[in-house]
C-alpha cells in the first residue's frame, strides 16, 4: 500500500496460532507441509459430554467440538508486563495475547519498547468475542474493580497503549470476521495522513465459552466433520479457530 514514494511495510511480527505456531518459520513450516491443525477442544475449557452432542441439533449444544486451538491461553507472566497477581485473572486471555505478541513483535522488529514511550504510535486491534467477560459474570467475585478493564473489548487496544505508553490513537476494531484486516487498514491510513508515524496493528480470538458453538450450531454454519473445505460441493460448514498476532507497522520510502 502506497501513497506519493511513501510505502507501509510491515517490520515485526508476534503471533500465536493453532498446532503450536509461534513465529512466522513455524508458519510457514505447517503451510508447505499442509498440516492440519483442527483438534477437540482442550479438557480444561469445559465439559464437552454436557455442551456437545453430534448426533441431533439440542438446546445449547454443539454439533462439534472440533477447533483450532491454541496450547495454552491461560499462562501468562503478569510480572513482566507490571500487572498484579490480583489482576491478572481478569483479564481477559485476547488483551494477555495482545500483550505478548506485541512485545514480541517489537522484539522482532529490533525496537525497544522503551523507544516509544510518549511516542505518537497507534493501536488498531480486531477483536469480536466478549465470552470472557460474559464468563467473569457467572463468578461470585465478579464484582472486582479489574474485571471491568479487564473484560471490555474497547480496552484491548488500550491495554497495549497503556503498557507501552504509546499516545497516538487506539482503536479495538469489530467487523467481525474481518476485524484485524480492518484493523490494518486503519493502521495504514493513520500512517500515510500523518497522524503517527509506527502503528501496532493485532487481531485476536479466544474460544473460552461453549456458548458460541451452540449458536453457530443452530445457525447451521458449524461443520459437522470439523473440517472446513471452502469452495467445495462437500462443504458443511466450517471451523471455529483462536489465534492471536501483532504487526509492528511503519512508513518507509519505496
Amino acid at each position: 500500500m502506497g501513497c506519493d514514494d511513501r510505502a507501509v511495510a510491515i517490520v515485526g511480527v508476534g503471533l500465536r496460532l493453532p498446532g503450536g505456531i509461534t513465529d512466522l518459520d513455524g508458519l510457514w513450516t505447517a503451510l508447505r507441509e499442509g498440516r492440519d491443525a483442527v483438534g477437540e477442544m482442550p479438557r480444561d475449557r469445559w465439559d464437552k459430554s454436557r455442551f456437545v452432542d453430534p448426533g441431533a441439533d439440542r438446546p445449547g449444544r454443539s454439533r462439534t467440538a472440533a477447533g483450532g486451538f491454541l496450547d495454552d491461553v491461560a499462562g501468562f507472566d503478569a510480572a513482566y508486563f507490571g500487572i498484579s497477581p490480583k489482576e491478572a485473572p481478569h483479564i481477559d486471555p485476547q488483551q494477555r495475547l495482545l500483550l505478548e505478541t506485541a512485545a514480541e513483535a517489537l522484539d522482532d522488529a529490533g525496537i525497544p519498547a522503551e523507544s516509544l514511550a510518549g511516542s505518537d504510535t497507534c493501536v488498531f486491534v480486531g477483536v469480536s468475542d466478549p465470552a470472557y467477560g460474559q464468563l467473569q459474570l457467572t463468578m461470585e467475585d465478579h464484582t472486582s474493580p479489574y474485571a471491568m478493564s479487564g473484560s471490555t473489548l474497547s480496552i484491548a487496544a488500550n491495554r497495549l497503549s497503556y503498557t507501552f505508553d504509546l499516545r497516538g490513537p487506539s482503536m479495538a476494531v469489530d467487523t467481525a470476521c474481518s476485524s484485524a484486516l480492518v484493523a490494518l487498514d486503519r493502521a495504514c491510513r493513520t500512517l500515510l495522513d500523518g497522524t503517527s508515524r509506527t502503528a501496532l496493528v493485532g487481531g485476536v480470538n479466544v474460544l473460552a465459552s461453549p456458548f458460541g458453538f451452540a449458536g453457530f450450531s443452530h445457525a447451521g454454519m458449524l461443520s459437522r466433520r470439523g473440517r472446513c473445505v471452502a469452495f467445495s460441493a462437500d462443504a458443511d460448514g466450517f471451523v471455529r479457530s483462536e489465534g492471536g498476532g501483532v504487526l509492528v507497522v511503519s512508513l518507509t520510502r519505496s
